[in-house]
């Protein structure tokens, strides 16, 4: 394995993936229902200031520091995350909350497509998917659909949670039968 810690602004990288991370790890982990008494409602204010206003505010660092692919995709993601949080138990329809989970999507996967370091693209990529089936899930009214989302959403904060902490660590964080390549966009 490479070791390709060093692209990117490192201290908005590393503080922006553990805040996708957390974020991602109590969302996942609420909407799978695998801790009783522990829903996805409950991590709203985690979203909402860690996902949210601190993911807004790396991106606006990143952004001065010159780093724009990490900006972008903090600011974006943090903007998303803030309104979530803002919704959540709010009254919109199961047809109105799968909207914003595909536009979210969307996000998600602009955010794979744009390239940066193999565990960027991995969360990335989860996250599209997860996001993706939690859309198709509220679309459908599927409690299982929801769960299988959880998941998802729960092994993106993992990745996220370990690129940080690879990065930070120094572990490695190429993907094995990777090349080891530039940070463009938000990990």
């Amino acid at each position: 394995m490479d070791n390709d810690v060093s692209a990117g602004s490192a201290s908005t990288t590393v503080v922006g993936r553990l805040a996708l991370g957390i974020t991602l790890l109590a969302f996942g982990i609420g909407t799978t229902g695998v801790i009783d008494g522990v829903t996805a409602s409950d991590s709203v204010s985690l979203a909402r200031y860690v996902g949210g206003v601190a993911l807004f505010l790396i991106g606006l660092l990143a952004f001065r520091l010159g780093d724009g692919g990490s900006g972008t995709g903090y600011v974006a993601l943090g903007a998303l995350w803030f309104t979530w949080a803002v919704a959540a138990g709010g009254t919109m329809s199961d047809n109105g909350a799968g909207l914003f989970l595909v536009l979210f999507a969307l996000v998600a996967l602009t955010l794979t497509m744009a390239g940066g370091d193999s565990l960027g693209q991995l969360t990335h990529g989860l996250l599209f998917l997860a996001m993706l089936v939690l859309a198709v899930a509220a679309f459908a009214d599927s409690s299982t659909l929801t769960k299988v989302g959880g998941w998802v959403a729960a092994v993106a904060g993992a990745a996220a949670w370990y690129a940080a902490t690879a990065a930070y660590a120094h572990w490695p964080t190429a993907l094995p039968g990777r090349a080891a390549r530039g940070v463009t966009a938000a990990g």
